[in-house]
C-alpha cells in the first residue's frame, strides 16, 4: 500500500508495528542512497574523463547542482502525485548525482580524514536518530527552531561565497553540525509521528529516507570542514 494515511482505527500494538516497519524501510532506502552516492563518487574520482567533464566546465557542475535541487523539490513537493516507482527512481537518481558532485572532496581531503569523519558522522547520526525514535517528548518546537537555524546557515553560506572569510566558514560549519545533529533527531521523530498518524508504504519511506539522507550528508560535510585534513 502506498497511501500516506490509513483511516481505520488501530491498536497501540498496530501503531508500534507500523512505526517499526516504516523506520526500517526509511533506513533501508537511506542506506541504499548512501551506497549509490559512495559508488558514484569513487567511479567519478577514478575517471579523469569524468572529472574533466564535470569540474573542468563550471556550467556542467552548476547544472548538476541545480539538477539535484530540482530533484529534492520534485520528490518533496510532488510525492503525492508521483507513483512509488517514480519516487524511488528520482531518489536514486538524486543520490547518484550527489555522488558525482561530492567526488570533489577526494581531491581536497585525505582519504583517511574522509573515512574517520564518516565514522564520526555515522555514530553521531545513529545516536541522535535513536534519541528521536525513543523520546516521548514533542519535538515540534525544536524543529521550528532548527529550521530557522538552517535558513540562517544557508544565507550565511551564500554571503560567504563572496566574502570568502575562513573564520565565517568555520563558524558556519560549527553551527551546521549543531543544526543537522538536532535535525536528525527531529526528522526521525517526525517519521515516527507520520507512521503513528497512518502513513505507510513506499512513498512515505522514500520521503523519510530523503530527509535523513540530507541530514547525514550535510552533517558529514560540516564535520569534514572542521575535522578533515586537506591534501
Amino acid at each position: 500500500m502506498d497511501d500516506f494515511n490509513v483511516n481505520y482505527p488501530r491498536t497501540a500494538d498496530q501503531v508500534a508495528i507500523a512505526q517499526n516497519t516504516l523506520i526500517r524501510q526509511v533506513y533501508a532506502w537511506m542506506g541504499g542512497g548512501l551506497l549509490v552516492t559512495a559508488i558514484l563518487a569513487m567511479v567519478t574520482i577514478s575517471s579523469p574523463v569524468m572529472l574533466n567533464a564535470i569540474f573542468g566546465n563550471r556550467l556542467v557542475f552548476y547544472a548538476l547542482i541545480l539538477g539535484e535541487l530540482g530533484l529534492v523539490f520534485a520528490i518533496s513537493g510532488a510525492i503525492n502525485r508521483l507513483s512509488a516507482t517514480a519516487a524511488s527512481s528520482l531518489f536514486i537518481l538524486y543520490a547518484a548525482l550527489n555522488g558525482v558532485t561530492m567526488s570533489a572532496i577526494f581531491a581536497v581531503y585525505t582519504a583517511e580524514s574522509i573515512g574517520s569523519t564518516f565514522v564520526i558522522t555515522a555514530a553521531t547520526f545513529g545516536a541522535m536518530s535513536i534519541y528521536g525514535y525513543v523520546t516521548k517528548r514533542d519535538l515540534t518546537g525544536m524543529g521550528s527552531f532548527l529550521f530557522m537555524g538552517l535558513i540562517g546557515i544557508v544565507i550565511a553560506s551564500i554571503v560567504n561565497i563572496f566574502t570568502k572569510s575562513s573564520a565565517a566558514s568555520w563558524i558556519i560549519s560549527a553551527l551546521g553540525v549543531i543544526v543537522f545533529t538536532g535535525l536528525t533527531a527531529y526528522d526521525t521523530w517526525k517519521i515516527k509521528a507520520m507512521a503513528a498518524s497512518g502513513a505507510e508504504g513506499r512513498k512515505p519511506a522514500i520521503l523519510g529516507a530523503l530527509t535523513l539522507y540530507l541530514d547525514f550528508i550535510n552533517l558529514f560535510l560540516m564535520l569534514l570542514r572542521l575535522l578533515g585534513n586537506r591534501r
